[in-house]
């Protein structure tokens, strides 16, 4: 509670909040848009796909930059862009122009991690799990809030609230962030003046250097995998528990409800025992329960076990898994966090063009061999994590 990064924190983790508006603002909206660009609800979800390929887009670069440039510039130019975005979406006449505004918000989206995740990692060195899956939570609070949001200006008769509102709380927050200290800004100016005690420090010392070609190709993987294992569940839980365990499709939908429980439960404990234990503990032990939940999905498809698989996963593939990655890999090359948030997000995010493709050939043959698919990203997943592990403890001094 005495880091002075503390401000900091919180104000990033509200961009956090409006990035979780942003991400659904448009399916929430899909019948007032479809009116207002003269088109069809299917046309309108195509938008959304946008998000991905803006992000696709601009975050290896965009994390390459943050490492040159600092962590501020890019978190603020993560904001105006959304901006633009918000504004853009209620006054765009067509599809066309809907879908160059979401392109724009995906490269906000690189744009706000690139700067965000490092700096987390640099505000809070002994703590740099909790503080990366905190911005899960953050992204939920914002998913949570949106459908009060659209209910007030139901009432209202204002149906463009929600867009308003985002758009002047990022631009409300832009300012605090430009008043705000960065660890990245301090320590450059530190080491201007020649002192080192203010500039800020890894959160681990090193035993033998880790090697790029092993843990790096390593971590790599890890970030194509991991997005992979839980977006597979995220996409098909419905269409497996109704077609391969035999379920209702009441009862089927609502196994994405389980699924975002246990992924909400997750970043509520992982926050907590963050504190006390490694991230890369905490990696192996989430990596492999993923592995065993999604095993029993396909192995034993009865509507118990789905059930409890979906919370199962959401809890650990869904709930930070990608997060804690990412901060082990920021502690093993603590050089360039900006860098390896792009290179990092990027297999993520090429996962969730790939996959999608790769699922849908399979279901049209066989439905339950798409959770064999997830089943073998698990055992990756869970094989690579062993590895982090094991390479973690030969390099990094863990006696202090």
């Amino acid at each position: 509670m005495k880091n002075r990064y503390l401000p900091t924190a919180l104000s990033l983790y509200l961009n956090y909040v409006i990035h979780g508006i942003g991400v659904i603002i448009i399916s929430q909206h899909r019948e007032q848009l479809a009116l207002q660009w003269g088109t069809g609800v299917k046309e309108v979800m195509s938008v959304v796909a946008m998000l991905g390929i803006g992000r696709l887009i601009a975050i290896l670069v965009s994390g390459r930059l943050s490492d040159k440039f600092g962590r501020k510039p890019f978190v603020m130019l993560g904001s105006a862009t959304y901006i633009l975005y918000f504004l853009g979406l209620i006054y765009s006449p067509n599809t066309l122009v809907a879908m160059i505004l979401t392109v724009l918000a995906g490269i906000a989206n690189s744009f706000l991690d690139s700067g965000t995740y490092p700096a987390l990692m640099e505000s809070f060195p002994e703590h740099a799990g909790t503080a990366n899956v905190l911005i899960k939570a953050a992204v939920q609070i914002g998913q949570f809030i949106l459908p009060f949001i659209i209910i007030a200006a139901s009432a209202m008769g204002f149906w463009q609230l929600a867009f308003w509102i985002a758009a002047v709380v990022l631009f409300l927050n832009i300012f605090l962030v430009w008043k705000l200290p960065f660890p990245d800004a301090d320590a450059k100016e530190a080491a201007e003046k020649g002192d080192a005690e203010e500039a800020y420090v890894s959160a681990v010392t090193f035993k033998s250097k880790p090697k790029i070609w092993l843990e790096g190709v390593a971590f790599v993987i890890y970030g194509f995998i991991s997005q992979a294992t839980f977006y597979l569940i995220s996409q098909f839980i419905s269409t497996y528990g109704q077609n391969v365990a035999g379920m209702s499709e009441a009862a089927s939908k609502l196994l994405l409800s389980s699924y975002s429980t246990g992924s909400l439960l997750c970043v509520a404990f992982t926050a907590i025992v963050g504190l006390k234990l490694r991230s890369v503990n905490l990696m192996l032990v989430y990596t492999f329960m993923s592995l065993v939940s999604i095993a029993s999905m396909w192995l034993f498809p009865s509507p118990l076990v789905i059930q409890i698989g979906a919370a199962a996963v959401g809890f650990f593939a869904a709930g930070g898994v990608m997060q804690l990655g990412l901060t082990v890999m920021g502690e093993m090359f603590p050089a360039g966090k900006g860098t390896i948030t792009g290179i990092f997000y990027t297999f993520g995010s090429i996962a969730s063009f790939v996959v999608p493709i790769w699922a849908a050939s399979i279901e049209a043959s066989n439905v339950r061999n798409i959770m064999l698919l997830d089943t073998v990203f698990a055992a990756i997943g869970f094989v690579i994590a062993i590895i982090v592990y094991i390479r973690y403890h030969q390099t990094v001094d863990t006696s202090k």
